[in-house]
């Protein structure tokens, strides 16, 4: 038998193909495509009754007078707070009648995998037994309801539709309305259900029952397709969340849009049909805020998932990992005042997103010390930075690839400013060190035209050597050689190492770049 839960008719693979041209949705499909069947008694074996009450006091639709994405954020947060101050609502039982009801308790503090932002939905249908019997939202009956417990009056409904329905359609679009339809009901024509609804889930639900018959929506913007993704949500309709996902995926995108997407309700957030466009917001703030340093003040504004989408990123350009461990400090202390709540949320989520190994060991022993993690944590962390650095290089390489697929990039290196070398010195017979850096060509495409400033007071002079690795050999080739005395407050180094244009240098078939990596040797010798 095939599975209750599954979406017989999920448009998920017409979309994938047809949407190719377009970019915006399904084109019509014939073994899919029931939108002749819509509200017609003809082709329905059940009447929806669809009452609508009115909203909580001084609340409106998320989407309703909603221009922007801004304005549904607004609409939405103030409806949350008013639904918290709302009490539970229970059912009301009428003896010829069979409450069903669909409940959505507030989430706001975590407790609990649902939709904390929807107000509690009732369906009744006719039943021959007279006992009341309560549903859930997944459809599982429950205890008998008490007929003393009293919900949405009656008699505030302002208005009622009368819509004729095909219950294999819904049931085969919406594991909520299959489980509804086979729950041992009476098998008749005329058998009405009847779905209460606030006035401002009313264009939401018009829409998505025209989508299980059409896979197509009337909503274009922005906050209608939010209203129409949180009402598909709620009747688990996964072919039309996907829908509204790939249709908001394809608008223009804001921080202040992309924000909200990661701030959907958990239940939204956890579904695989939302799970693009969530990646998508996380992109745009990676990529809006790749240069942290230019948006500080910006960034240590961002809520917790903004800053986790930007820490994320292996491309966050920032002068090492030292100043993302400095920062996240920073946003912590800033948003998470109590001791204890910055200690959670610096060892639960963004602690995670600090690359350790890629610290300066200075740092790291300042990491010992630091009484805003918890000092497990630190000694685990450092502990394994310093594990890392102590590996072999082919090792550290194994194990960045390892976590390419993983969510979290611990052993990873990021675009860093000022970029790691590797250090051979010599006390005898003379002071000298060898240094070598290798460069990414994204790497060195950022550095035109850059220099460096001597940083200090002291003057010493050295002899140094520049050498580079150079095809078709691939050994080291000395490329210049001179000496220089640093006097502090100068402008250092070399404008044109390699003798040719910066364009035949970056070129694809440029005799520097091995793999794509420039190699990179000075040697320096302090003269006496």
């Amino acid at each position: 038998m095939r599975d209750s839960n599954a979406d017989l008719f999920d448009p998920r693979t017409i979309m994938d193909s047809d949407c190719a041209t377009a970019g915006l949705g399904p084109g019509p499909v014939s073994d899919s495509d029931f939108a002749f069947a819509f509200n017609d008694s003809n082709f329905s074996d059940r009447v929806l009754r669809i009452e609508i009450i009115p909203d909580l006091p001084e609340t409106k639709s998320d989407g309703d007078g909603c221009t922007s994405i801004a304005d549904w954020a607004r609409n939405r947060k103030r409806r949350r707070e008013d639904i918290k101050k709302d009490s539970a609502v229970d059912v009301l039982v009428h003896c010829e009648e069979q409450i069903l009801t669909c409940s959505m308790p507030d989430t706001e503090d975590g407790e609990g995998y649902v939709n904390q932002d929807e107000e509690a939905v009732a369906m009744i249908e006719e039943s021959p037994s007279g006992v009341g019997n309560h549903l859930n939202k997944r459809g599982d009956e429950a205890a008998p309801a008490n007929d003393g417990l009293w919900s949405m009056d009656c008699s505030a409904v302002l208005r009622v539709k009368t819509i004729h329905i095909s219950s294999p359609i819904l049931a085969a679009k919406s594991p909520f309305f299959y489980k509804l339809f086979s729950n041992g009901m009476r098998e008749s024509e005329q058998r009405q259900v009847t779905l209460r609804i606030h006035a401002s889930e009313e264009a939401a639900l018009m829409d998505l029952l025209n989508f299980m018959y059409s896979n197509t929506l009337s909503a274009t913007t922005s906050p209608a397709l939010l209203d129409v993704l949180m009402a598909a949500d709620k009747f688990e309709v996964a072919s039309c969340m996907r829908y509204c996902s790939r249709l908001l995926r394809s608008m223009p995108m804001s921080c202040e849009s992309a924000l909200l997407y990661l701030d959907l309700p958990s239940s939204v957030l956890m579904a695989d049909a939302v799970q693009p466009l969530t990646d998508a917001a996380k992109q745009f703030l990676a990529a809006r805020y790749k240069d942290i340093t230019k948006f500080q003040d910006e960034v240590l504004n961002l809520p917790l998932a903004g800053v986790e989408a930007v820490l994320s990123s292996d491309d966050l350009q920032v002068p090492s990992e030292d100043a993302v461990y400095d920062f996240v400090l920073k946003w912590a202390r800033t948003h998470y005042p109590k001791l204890e709540d910055r200690r959670e949320v610096l060892g639960l989520r963004l602690g995670r997103l600090i690359r350790f190994p890629y610290m300066t060991c200075r740092k790291l022993r300042k990491v010992l010390t630091c009484n805003d993690f918890d000092p497990e944590l630190t000694s685990k962390v450092v502990l394994e930075a310093l594990f890392f650095k102590a590996e072999p290089p082919y090792r550290q390489r194994s194990l960045a690839a390892d976590e390419a697929s993983t969510r979290y990039h611990r052993f990873v290196e990021r675009a860093y400013k000022y970029r790691p070398v590797k250090v051979v010195e010599f006390e005898l017979p003379r002071q000298q060190c060898v240094v070598y850096l290798d460069l990414k060509r994204e790497e060195c495409s950022l550095l035109f035209p850059t220099g460096m400033q001597e940083k200090g007071s002291v003057t010493f002079a050295v002899d140094y050597e520049f050498a580079a690795r150079s095809k078709p050999t691939e050994e080291y080739v000395s490329k210049y050689k001179g000496n220089y005395t640093f006097t502090g407050g100068k402008a250092v180094g070399y404008r044109n190492l390699f003798s040719i244009p910066w364009t035949a240098f970056m070129a694809d078939d440029s005799l520097y770049f091995i793999d794509g990596v420039v190699h990179l040797r000075a040697e320096l010798t302090i003269r006496q």
